[in-house]
């Protein structure tokens, strides 16, 4: 397992908007994998492997480059930085983090806090509240030499290393940079094997604020096959009913059904399943009660495709702390190059 690559992206900053670290990462690493790479007008870098065969079916990889984050909005005279969120934040979970200020010129570590009292004067209620997003700001250390670096549109991300523990991955942005590792790793081990179909896999941008960069790049691809990869909950964990647990982690890849911006294609599910089973790769079924991935947008583009998801269920996702099992990335990788191999 090609760990280091998961590790440079993982640890490359990139936000909804400013996915181009990303991206020119990908690049590096796609070189001589596909016949046509180009980017398109929002940013998301388009990947396309010809058929041999005339009129064959175009199959979409959807692996979005993004990972939550922060917009500077305001720089306040004594140079305290205040944000506004680009993705899905629990403030709970952003208490006293080290962040990172990327900007054109350079990047300037720093710390998030919310404003109030510290736990030595504060009260006892002060300590029950959960401060609102818009109450965190960002210390540079620097004072009001900070609006001489920073400027407002800047982006921010938190400021933690890719670790390995035990059988599990732990980083930031694994949502949904294991999407773009196995996009890159597909390629690289599926060869000369699949030609009779037209593959693309799109590493695409501003899916963390509605599967933006998806909906453009599937209107142009028109796939007849849409793959949305991704990470799901893993809520295998203390706290939380059984019911509500999505993936446990260590059971295989997720074959995603269902969440609240599509419904997968049921041929596809049994195929891939069917696929699982013959090859003996981990699997489990997954759905969702909310939230959406890049696959719907292939589903849904110009006259419709057909759609499935395959994800990896991850523990305490949107946080700096996000967890994979090995095996389950390894399971999501088998599954996607069996099937392709097999066109």
């Amino acid at each position: 397992m090609n760990t280091d690559l998961l590790r440079d992206l993982c640890e490359t900053s990139g936000v909804p908007g400013h996915e181009d670290r990303v991206r020119d990462l990908i690049m590096a690493q796609v070189e001589g994998l596909f016949d046509e790479v180009t980017v398109d007008p929002m940013g998301s870098l388009m990947c396309k492997r010809n058929a041999d065969t005339p009129d064959a079916p175009k199959i979409m990889l959807l692996c979005h480059m993004d990972e939550i984050g922060f917009l500077v909005s305001h720089i306040s005279d004594k140079g305290y930085l205040y944000v506004q969120p680009v993705g899905g934040f629990d403030p709970r979970n952003l208490f006293s983090r080290r962040v990172k200020v990327c900007t054109d010129d350079g990047d300037y570590k720093g710390v998030m806090n919310p404003g109030g009292k510290p736990v030595h004067i504060a009260s006892p209620e002060d300590r029950k509240k959960v401060p609102e997003l818009s109450e965190f700001f960002v210390d540079l250390g620097m004072g009001e030499k900070a609006k001489d670096v920073i400027k407002v549109g800047d982006f921010v991300v938190m400021d933690e290393p890719f670790i390995e523990i035990g059988d599990k991955f732990v980083s930031k942005a694994l949502d949904n940079r294991i999407a773009c590792w196995l996009g890159i790793e597909v390629m690289k081990a599926l060869g000369d094997k699949g030609r009779n179909a037209e593959i693309h896999v799109v590493f695409t941008c501003q899916e963390e604020v509605g599967l933006r960069g998806a909906r453009t790049s599937a209107f142009k691809v028109q796939p007849d096959i849409g793959i949305g990869i991704d990470t799901t909950l893993a809520c295998d964990t203390p706290g939380i009913a059984e019911q509500f647990a999505t993936t446990v982690q260590g059971n295989g890849f997720g074959l995603h059904v269902r969440d609240s911006s599509f419904i997968a294609d049921k041929a596809l599910v049994r195929e891939f399943e069917a696929l699982a089973i013959a090859n003996d790769i981990p699997y489990q079924r997954t759905m969702l009660a909310a939230g959406g991935q890049d696959g719907a947008a292939a589903q849904q583009a110009a006259a419709g495709a057909r759609a499935i998801g395959i994800v990896v269920g991850t523990r305490y996702i949107h946080t700096v702390t996000e967890m994979i099992h090995k095996t389950d990335l390894q399971a999501a990788l088998d599954v996607l190059v069996a099937y392709l191999a097999d066109q």
